[in-house]
């Protein structure tokens, strides 16, 4: 499973982003949990959120909770980040996995090569 994530960008506080991850191969991503995580210099990897391969269960982190929202149509997985602020400011990874959803990135063995969101105040 190859991943290719876009969308990310500069934008001011409170602003808005969207991002989007498809697959750039062959498989079909109908059939994996898809999660979105970021890492910030310096900092460790964290979840972000999560949806499992039906879409009816998702998970948010408490920080993004209200804020983001992920999505899922077919082949593709969207982040929509509302209200960004300058601690959201971190690198963004989508990542799949075939057998569990979740906050937990070691459960994740396919990722993208992430795409930089950065929020200025």
């Amino acid at each position: 499973v190859q991943l290719q994530a876009s969308g990310g960008g500069l934008v001011q506080a409170g602003g808005s982003l969207r991002l989007s991850c498809v697959s750039s191969g062959e498989n079909y991503l109908g059939s994996y949990a898809l999660g979105w995580f970021r890492q910030a210099p310096g900092k460790e990897r964290e979840p972000v959120a999560s949806i499992r391969w039906g879409g009816g269960s998702t998970y948010y982190a408490d920080s993004v909770k209200d804020r983001f929202t992920i999505s899922r149509d077919y082949g593709k997985v969207y982040l929509q980040m509302n209200s960004l602020k300058p601690e959201d400011t971190a690198r963004y990874y989508c990542a799949a996995s075939s057998t569990t959803y979740g906050p937990d990135y070691h459960q994740y063995p396919y990722w993208g090569q992430g795409t930089q969101v950065t929020v200025s105040s």
